[in-house]
């Protein structure tokens, strides 16, 4: 289990009422944010501490890894990048609610160095999310009582996508990719037949699965190589893609589905030299009976491959980064 702070002040009750937390990809003009990119490390089980108004109002558990997700349209007119990252989380109210300032002299020796939540002062920090080490949570724990230390002693839930549990449409894969099939049907400057390649290729069919045969031959991975079972799988996401780069060979590979889906969901990537990333978040249990962890290395990337797997190691691995 780690440990999150989520600053929410303009979104506290969307949030926590709904039961999830969103940030962009990027900021405002294109470039990374360490509290964005801190959302692509949270996984199942950690607990997350909500902000809001100098005040700790709420404690959730995160009970998925971050999928993309469209600002939520009850946030209402914001200047964000629309397109982002989302975590459902079980969130509930506090009866404690603390104000940290209030505490400053137990918080001193515990604030981290780098991308601490609290200021000297003992006002929140401007960004959106950081990590809490050990040492403040035990400080926090100490403070709230046993609201936050029910949860560090309980069990980890389970992951929503293990027991079905209804996803909110507006962080649903599935639902981002139809507004965007919708998108391309109801555009008059695409022709008929380009529209048909176009829906085909985003489950791995038509005219781009075979310009992807022209480049590769069998999965990456698992070396299969009869077609029946292999997926023409986009490097940057269908619903990320451009109608040109939905259709590119290059934007291409053949994978089996279940390594398809890990792909696709940011759980491994590739290096341009061949070599396999595995997300610290991803179930190493499951990645092992897949046979992942036999594979060290999948072989040379085309040039035009090697732009589009950069994009996906920015925009779609979650994996741990460098800060």
């Amino acid at each position: 289990m780690r440990y999150w702070w989520v600053n929410q002040n303009q979104t506290y009750r969307q949030e926590v009422g709904g039961g999830y937390m969103w940030s962009p990809k990027r900021n405002k003009v294109g470039g990374k944010a360490a509290s964005y990119e801190m959302m692509r490390e949270i996984a199942p089980g950690d607990l997350v501490l909500s902000f809001y108004k100098q005040h700790i109002m709420a404690v959730g558990i995160a009970t998925t890894l971050c999928l993309d997700g469209w600002m939520p349209k009850e946030f209402g007119e914001k200047d964000w990048n629309p397109r982002g990252w989302r975590i459902e989380v079980s969130f509930q109210e506090l009866n404690n609610k603390i104000k940290p300032a209030k505490y400053m002299h137990l918080f001193q020796p515990v604030l981290p160095k780098k991308y601490s939540p609290l200021q000297k002062s003992g006002r929140g920090n401007q960004a959106y999310l950081f990590e809490i080490p050990n040492l403040m949570m035990g400080v926090l724990a100490q403070i709230i009582g046993h609201e936050v230390q029910l949860l560090l002693n309980a069990p980890p839930p389970l992951c929503r996508e293990e027991h079905d549990a209804p996803f909110d449409p507006h962080g649903d894969i599935e639902r981002l990719e139809n507004s965007e099939i919708q998108t391309i049907i109801n555009n008059n400057n695409i022709i008929d037949t380009d529209r048909i390649e176009l829906v085909k290729s985003r489950r791995g069919q038509g005219l781009f699965r075979k310009k992807v045969s022209l480049i590769e031959r069998e999965c990456r991975i698992t070396k299969v190589s009869n077609p029946e079972h292999l997926i023409a799988s986009h490097i940057k996401p269908w619903r990320h893609a451009d109608n040109d780069q939905r259709l590119d060979k290059e934007n291409g590979l053949f994978l089996t589905p279940n390594i398809d889906h890990l792909f696709d969901r940011g759980l491994i990537s590739f290096e341009n030299n061949g070599k396999v990333i595995v997300a610290p978040r991803a179930d190493t249990t499951s990645l092992n009976k897949m046979k992942i962890d036999t594979i060290s290395n999948v072989g040379s990337f085309s040039s035009g491959q090697k732009e589009y797997l950069e994009y996906h190691r920015d925009y779609v691995l979650l994996q741990s980064q460098n800060r």
